[in-house]
């Protein structure tokens, strides 16, 4: 699974943007100096996330939008057609659209 197919399926769960949920976190205080424990225990505890989604969300409030290049444009199981992910949501990411 790449790692926006991560984030559109938190979203698919929650009804939350990854975005969002970069807001939420900074509003208890979650930002870049946040180790990840903290965050994931919050992802689990109030939206019933897996760890793997919990800690795809830990990269995105901690890091930003931004992934490693390990995967972009391969054609395997992991790849991500971008080093940005996407965060406002699936139904508007132009990727999806190309898709249609």
């Amino acid at each position: 699974m790449s790692f926006q197919a991560y984030l559109d399926n938190i979203e698919k769960k929650t009804g939350l943007t990854p975005r969002q949920f970069v807001e939420l976190a900074h509003e208890r205080g979650f930002d870049e100096t946040t180790k990840a424990t903290p965050i994931a225990t919050w992802l689990k505890e109030e939206y019933g996330l897996g760890h793997g989604h919990a800690m795809a969300l830990v990269h995105v409030i901690t890091k930003g939008p931004q992934i490693g290049t390990k995967h972009v444009g391969t054609d395997g199981t992991h790849s991500d057609p971008s080093d940005m992910l996407w965060l406002d949501g699936a139904a508007t990411n132009p990727a999806n659209a190309a898709k249609a």
